[in-house]
């Protein structure tokens, strides 16, 4: 089988496809055929060597395949099932603990740059219905990312208003996910064409942040006084401006360092709006199952932007690298 192994330290040269083995299961194992993964800011950072990982690693956190066997004390899937990876594997439900999170598929594990691998049965869900192996490749990290941060964190309802940032999976998912609730979206960019496809995809309200040195009091007047749930993937970049965004007795989601590690903000304007700050690194297999079964009743898909071959994922990650996509890269193999 072919499998994408990174050398150290890391880089896109050093992302290279291999010829191995192809495993077995073990008893309570089983064997996926995967079909497709899509591009994570984190993969890229694993890509770089920004987060070190061992010699040799198989990159990549989303996956989505075929079962073709199974060990022999597996009740819960039989051969044809199409499924779909966990970024924590070992997260099964309940709060994260350092226990349940060590494992990342991608980084302190392998992750699902291969054609086959086995896993744990509980380490995969079943996929959206109707859904492609390169549509559901794109929801294990990004989507449940958004799921968790307005669904579980932010308790999200119908007639509630959502800030999202930018036009990266976790955002595009989250302005999906608002928009089947019901729920009031402006977003961001710094691209007036972008700007038009967040409208088209239904943001009531969009901002052209570099036109705007101070967008988040925009979003606060836009609004009348807030936004419900904020989405911040910029960390340094914007968490001053969630702030200013974010209404009295709102939530923010803090899910992504795409401005920098470190920010600062006016703390006397988070008490004073009785507002609260989550972090949220993905979620666990109870999450991903009830988005799933969201997303049955709702029946959305997925942005794609395009599509790459196993032996091209190194310029999948420069195309991400660009800036210039719109929606999940994918890679199918």
């Amino acid at each position: 089988m072919r499998v994408v192994s990174l050398k150290q330290p890391g880089g896109l040269d050093n992302l290279t496809v291999v010829e191995q083995d192809q495993p077995t299961p073990g008893p309570h194992d089983i064997l996926v055929r995967w079909h497709a993964t899509s591009l994570n800011f984190h993969d890229y950072l694993v890509a770089k060597g920004a987060i070190p990982v061992a010699e040799g690693r198989i990159p990549m956190s989303d996956g989505a395949g075929e079962v073709v066997a199974v060990g022999d004390y597996v009740s819960s899937w039989q051969p044809g099932d199409k499924v779909m990876s966990l970024f924590f594997p070992n997260w099964q439900g309940g709060r994260p603990v350092a226990a349940n999170t060590a494992a990342i598929c991608g980084e302190s594990v392998d992750g699902f740059a291969a054609e086959y691998s086995c896993v744990t049965e509980n380490a995969v869900t079943e996929i959206p219905h109707g859904y492609s192996y390169a549509e559901a490749a794109t929801l294990p990290c990004a989507a449940v990312t958004a799921w968790r941060a307005l669904v579980v964190e932010g308790q999200m309802k119908s007639g509630d208003t959502v800030l999202v940032q930018g036009t990266g999976g976790v955002s595009l998912f989250g302005l999906q996910l608002a928009k089947a609730a019901n729920a009031t979206v402006i977003a961001t960019s710094s691209s007036e064409e972008k700007l038009d496809k967040l409208r088209s995809m239904g943001a009531q309200h969009v901002i052209n942040y570099k036109g705007d040195e101070k967008w988040g009091k925009t979003v606060s007047k836009l609004t009348s006084g807030g936004v419900d749930h904020v989405i911040d993937i910029g960390a340094s970049a914007t968490i001053a401006h969630s702030v200013d965004a974010v209404a009295y007795g709102g939530h923010i989601t803090a899910v992504g360092i795409l401005g920098g590690r470190k920010g600062q903000f006016d703390f006397p304007k988070l008490f004073f709006k009785h507002a609260r700050i989550t972090g949220v690194a993905v979620g666990s297999r109870e999450m991903q199952q009830d988005m799933v079964k969201a997303i049955d009743v709702s029946s959305w898909k997925p942005v794609l932007d395009r599509s790459f071959t196993l032996e091209e994922l190194a310029d999948a990650f420069r195309h991400q690298e660009s800036g210039a996509h719109f929606g999940k890269i994918v890679v199918e193999y």
